[in-house]
């Protein structure tokens, strides 16, 4: 018996079970093995079910159950600890042919994926809620700024902010026909979508991949609410620092 056999046996109840597996009478122990596997795939679903409360929702649960029984044969963990487990999933959904009538759902489920990474990111400072007023305006627009680690900005051609606080806020509006840009934080121990304009997403994105302040403004061109959007960034505690250097 090999590991590889094993794993392969474990999941997937087509397989025998490994060679070499008995009971202390000496008996091939496929009864015992059968109630492992079954604990296991009932372990594994039960994470993706926790990580994808939305896509369960969507779905149902039955549905969802058989779903991830297939996903959890093709995406095996690659570690024991199964709080990041799923990270196939949006892949996984747009090749699964039972859904593809519902084109939106590998994008919400990236949307859960990032409100999953930034519930298990680092801790990161934010700057002063005044930082900004300090610095003299040609040299804020010189300037870049850092991230707090739980920051994500996720664009879709679907509404998947709607759809998520449809699925998650009782008495939420039904989701609207728009593409969105949704806005990953976690300033206290929760983590926030917040959905933003496209110009004020466009601004967020040049920032996030360090371009300069001015940069950003030019980004978010002339649909830019500049006001509101450093409020969401300001007010969400995801600013981390400054940096007045060269451009």
């Amino acid at each position: 018996m090999t590991d590889a056999s094993f794993s392969a046996a474990l999941l997937d109840p087509a397989h025998p079970v490994p060679e070499g597996l008995i009971t202390p009478d000496g008996s091939p122990a496929t009864r015992r093995y059968a109630i492992y596997r079954n604990n296991v795939t009932v372990g594994m679903t039960e994470a993706l079910e926790a990580g994808f409360p939305v896509i369960r929702k969507i779905v149902g649960e039955r549905f969802f159950q058989a779903m991830a029984v297939v996903f959890v044969r093709n995406h095996p963990p690659t570690s024991p600890n199964l709080a990041g487990y799923g990270a196939e999933m949006p892949g996984f959904l747009r090749g699964f042919e039972p859904v593809q009538h519902l084109k939106y759902l590998p994008d919400v489920a990236r949307l859960e994926l990032a409100l999953r990474r930034a519930y298990h990111a680092g801790d990161a400072a934010p700057i002063a809620a005044d930082a900004l007023g300090t610095i003299p305006p040609e040299r804020l627009m010189r300037a870049r700024f850092g991230f707090a680690p739980a920051v994500e900005l996720l664009s879709s051609r679907y509404p998947i902010h709607d759809i998520w606080t449809f699925n998650m806020a009782p008495g939420a509006p039904r989701p609207s026909g728009r593409q969105q840009d949704v806005l990953i934080t976690r300033p206290g121990l929760t983590p926030i979508p917040t959905l933003l304009d496209r110009a004020g997403a466009e601004f967020t994105a040049a920032l996030l991949a360090n371009k300069t302040f001015g940069a950003a403004i030019a980004a978010g061109g002339a649909a830019l609410d500049l006001s509101t959007t450093l409020g969401h960034l300001l007010g969400q505690a995801v600013i981390t620092s400054i940096d007045e250097g060269n451009q």
